[in-house]
Order: structure tokens, then sequence, then C-alpha cells
């Protein structure tokens, strides 16, 4: 059995290659420019993770835009928190669910309007940060037109930072991410009937 001294001796060797390992591929990330990043996945935290996201551009100062599709008109933490905040830009669709409005030709309407300022703050080359709240269901549902929005993603500034949330992403989406996050549903406590919460979820 190794001792304690041999155990250390190990985990000193052990952490010193992986540090020349992380060191080398840092080194080697020399590209700086503004990322697409897709959060994806039947998993609970898109939103979270996008306005975390949020929250540490706001801290270094940068201009941000939200534009949060399918949200109804309930009182959501994120907008409460950041939508008086001078960096911040903030637009909600504010028609709610897809199968509460039972509207079609609303709810491509109420799209049409509200990506409307997204698109202008994707040609916008002050505005840092755009999140597009929700934005995979006004594909898969046919409320926005894909290539408009492929278009307006690919001819923004390059040094724009886009995070785009929603479940069941389009694979052309997925194509032109730098960055590509799959959360995975495990347990939701919802399913076992507890009421959604605040502060955890909205």
């Amino acid at each position: 059995m190794p001792t304690s001294e041999e155990r250390a001796l190990r985990h000193k060797k052990a952490m010193q290659r992986k540090k020349e390992h992380i060191d080398g591929r840092i080194a080697a990330a020399t590209i700086d420019k503004g990322l697409l990043v897709v959060l994806t996945g039947n998993g609970k935290g898109k939103s979270t993770s996008a306005f975390g996201m949020l929250a540490r551009s706001v801290g270094h100062g940068l201009r941000c835009g939200v534009i949060q599709f399918i949200k109804g008109q309930w009182e959501c933490g994120e907008q409460m928190l950041f939508a008086d905040n001078p960096l911040v830009e903030f637009h909600v669709m504010n028609t709610g669910f897809t199968w509460e409005t039972q509207d079609r030709d609303k709810d491509i309407a109420a799209a049409e309007n509200t990506w409307a300022h997204g698109a202008a703050m994707m040609k916008n080359p002050e505005v840092d940060v755009v999140i597009l709240d929700e934005l995979t269901y006004m594909l898969t549902y046919g409320y926005l037109d894909k290539e408009m929005v492929l278009s307006a993603l690919e001819n923004r500034p390059e040094d724009q930072h886009v995070i785009i949330t929603g479940r069941s992403a389009a694979k052309e989406l997925i194509e032109l991410a730098d960055t590509v996050t799959e959360l995975s549903e495990k347990k939701h406590a919802f399913y076992d009937g507890v009421k959604v919460q605040k502060g955890i979820d909205y």
C-alpha cells in the first residue's frame, strides 16, 4: 500500500501534467470574437444559465439586450432585476405559451414584432451581448422564418455575443453555434405535482 508521501508525490505529478495540458490549450486559444451560444435540451436551467451570463456581462459594464419569446404576463425575477438597469434593454413577447393563446396568427404577429427588436440589436455594434430567450420555439413552430434568423446571426457585428435558449434547437443553429450545451432532464419536481417556485422557476 502506498504511503501518504507516495500518494502526495503521484498527485503532484498528475496535477503538473494537467497544468501543462491546460496551459497549452490556453496559449493556443488566440481567436477573439463574438460567440454564438446555444443552450438547449429538455433539462431545467437554459434560461437560468443565459441570465447568469447576463449578470456577468453587466458586471463587466457590457451593453446587453434581452428578447424573451414565449414568456407570459407574470413577473419574472430576471426581468425585475435587470429591466431598469441602464446597460440592459428588455423586450418581452408577453403573450404566454402557445397552448394558452391558441391563436397561431396572433402568435406569429407577436413573434415577428418581438423579433424586430432582436434584429435591430444584432445590427447595432454598440450592443455587446444579446439574449434570445426561447427563440428555438419560434423556429420549431414556424413563427419566424429560419433563413431570416440565421442570416441575422451570421451578419451581426463580429465581436457581439448572442445566447439562444430553448428546447429542440434546429440543426442549423447548432451547426452555426460556437458553443452548444444540451441540458438533460433526470428528474423534475413539477412531474411530482410540485408547483413552480418563485426564484427557482420564475
